[in-house]
């Protein structure tokens, strides 16, 4: 299996927020002609339109036994009990049509959800659709320390996988840990699936000191293809996932992943050196995932008002990052916050929200 895979997350969408369904199928079909296989979607994604969208454009259209597809069990986000639970399993076996599920995860694990899998039982309850032939891997994706980790794997031998968020600027961020997660599903013998690799794009469109060391040390390449060769180069990773939301993405992931060649120790020096560069910007880490936003009593667009603090910080553009605050913050803004805690808890970056939305108030007032 060749190691770029295709995220349906963030997919193309037309005027009206719908899935653009044809635009997807022609990346589906540059993705598998150009010999990739696996796509990842969740039960949550689009409250159902990404696992949807996966059959109409794949399922329906290749061969069961030509590609791989993933999907997620969420137990905090998408359900309330454990019966509710077990049957995000059926819907999504439903919505995807494909018989049988290739890679299932558990979905987001930390440790402030953590007592939702185990008490429902769901490990179990995945172990037991692997044994009857409907799960081919099973797997859960993590958002959390190393410790946590460590004593995961330890008390489920039995998963064959892990989810990791890896990418180069968070492989020694203490809140994320990347390289220690790494190292400890390297000692369990643990296969690693790659997500965020470009930290939610915002790899791809770096400060512009980072971007000029990427371009001078190799001038024909897209500064993103830095961070998925970084990833897909560690010896234990099966599979890095690109959250492609546009065929010109899908065609620049194609053109460096289709051969795939490591990084070399001079390009391992180069990347070093945007990591020493990155480690002085005072960024928010924010990848937009909005995992933050759906249970916010106030319904703060808390990824949108963190992006155009990112704007001013990276690119020194506050004219620019005004406006764009402006505009996502007509209706509600950090000043409406009732710092409930509730992002604070569902955020996977770990941010200190409450506290950054009140700095990004003060920068913008």
């Amino acid at each position: 299996m060749k190691k770029l895979g295709f995220g349906l997350m963030r997919l193309p969408q037309c005027a009206d927020g719908s899935i653009d369904l044809e635009q997807v199928k022609h990346m589906v079909d540059d993705f598998m002609a150009a010999g990739f296989t696996y796509f990842d979607t969740a039960y949550v994604y689009g409250d159902g339109a990404s696992e949807k969208a996966a059959k109409t454009c794949l399922v329906d259209r290749y061969p069961r036994e030509s590609y791989q597809i993933a999907t997620k069990l969420n137990g905090w986000m998408g359900c309330h009990d454990e019966e509710s639970a077990k049957k995000e399993f059926e819907v999504s076996l439903e919505r995807l049509g494909c018989g049988y599920i290739d890679y299932y995860l558990l979905h987001a694990v930390k440790e402030d959800n953590l007592h939702f899998y185990n008490d429902w039982h769901l490990w179990d309850f995945i172990k037991e659709k692997k044994a009857q032939g409907l799960i081919k891997h099973i797997g859960f994706s993590y958002h959390d320390q190393p410790e946590l980790l460590d004593q995961l794997l330890n008390e489920h031998p039995e998963v064959d996988f892990v989810q990791l968020q890896l990418n180069y600027a968070d492989w020694d961020n203490p809140a994320v840990s990347s390289r220690r997660n790494y190292e400890v599903c390297v000692k369990h013998h643990k296969k690693v699936i790659v997500m965020e690799p470009i930290k939610g794009g915002t790899l791809a469109t770096p400060a512009p000191s980072v971007a000029d060391v990427l371009k001078k040390a190799e001038p024909d390449m897209s500064v993103a293809s830095w961070a998925i060769r970084y990833v897909a180069s560690l010896e234990n990773v099966i599979v890095v996932l690109s959250g492609m939301s546009n065929q010109e993405q899908m065609d620049d992931n194609i053109s460096y992943m289709r051969d795939f060649v490591p990084l070399t120790a001079q390009e391992q020096e180069v990347i070093h050196q945007v990591q020493d560069i990155m480690a002085s910007l005072d960024q928010i880490p924010c990848t937009a995932c909005h995992y933050c936003t759906p249970g916010c009593p106030v319904h703060m667009p808390i990824p949108e008002i963190f992006e155009a603090m990112n704007r001013n910080i990276l690119f020194g553009n506050k004219e620019s990052a005004i406006k764009r605050y402006q505009r996502v913050t007509k209706e509600t803004g950090p000043e409406d916050c009732i710092a409930c805690g509730q992002c604070e808890t569902a955020c996977p970056q770990h941010i200190a929200i409450i506290e950054q939305l009140k700095r990004t108030q003060e920068a913008f007032s």
